[in-house]
């Protein structure tokens, strides 16, 4: 790697991390194929032990010994900033180190990420980062195969996805579905058996489900507030509910996907 201190935040070589905080600037700056953000080391390492390449890294002088055994090309520059710089830089307190400008890799076909997997996870226009990657979370740590997002959910890949995920959007395989005319056929044509969670006159309680559960299960879940749209309910073989007590109709969608997942997982 290539060690340049930087001691200004203006700095063109730095424009990649300048204001984190502004989402309709990190769109500019992350279209589909073009770059997303690792934050902390313990991310930088797993998205290069995922085979994505790093562009540039963002690090504080007392961090970059950590940083010197990830990155081995000798053509990405690590940038050494003080903490004083790193703040003015992003808008906030980079507490966990290091920065990194990744380069997004080309998704995989959906036949591709399914092709061996037995309990995948449907997420439609899920748009909070945060539930996005607690999903993934839920997702690595409970057995999911795989993760498929529709085209109009939060990017997995977005900063703050990334860093409520503990980096497990590398872990677990992804990637963006067409709308459901299309996904549906390709989810019942790879032998998928599509499980709506959502409330339902006719929704069958998730235990119930799981008794008698389809050899390959695609769990489908909705935004926080409207749940899932009309058109995935309509694609949906069950509508599956999980019981509540205390009056309370439903759960965070993250917490629901966790609940889910663990009844439905491998035994």
């Amino acid at each position: 790697m290539s060690i340049e201190r930087v001691d200004s935040a203006s700095d063109d070589r730095l424009a990649d991390y300048r204001d984190l905080t502004d989402v309709a600037l990190r769109r500019v700056l992350e279209p589909e194929g073009g770059l997303y953000i690792a934050e902390s080391a313990k991310v930088i390492a797993r998205a290069i032990a995922a085979g994505h390449r790093p562009r540039s890294v963002l690090v504080q002088e007392k961090w970059l010994d950590e940083i010197r055994m990830l990155v081995a090309d000798p053509a990405v520059p690590v940038f050494v900033v003080t903490p004083d710089v790193a703040e003015s830089l992003t808008g906030y307190a980079v507490h966990r180190g290091a920065l990194a400008s990744m380069h997004r890799p080309q998704l995989p076909s959906v036949a591709d990420v399914v092709a061996d997997a037995r309990l995948v996870v449907v997420l439609e226009d899920i748009v909070d980062h945060t539930n996005v990657g607690a999903i993934f979370r839920a997702a690595a740590g409970l057995g999911a195969d795989a993760v498929l997002v529709s085209p109009r959910c939060a990017d997995p890949l977005y900063r703050r996805s990334v860093r409520v995920s503990m980096g497990t959007v590398f872990q677990v395989p992804w990637t963006r579905l067409p709308e459901w005319g299309t996904a549906r056929t390709e989810l019942h044509d790879a032998g998928f058996h599509l499980a709506a969670l959502a409330l339902s006159d006719d929704a069958v309680s998730l235990d119930t489900f799981d008794a008698t559960r389809p050899e390959r299960v695609a769990l489908l879940l909705g935004a926080e507030g409207d749940g899932l749209s009309r058109a995935a309910l309509a694609a949906a073989d069950t509508v599956v509910t999980i019981p509540m007590a205390g009056g309370v109709d439903s759960l965070n969608v993250a917490a629901a996907s966790a609940v889910a997942l663990w009844q439905l997982r491998a035994r």
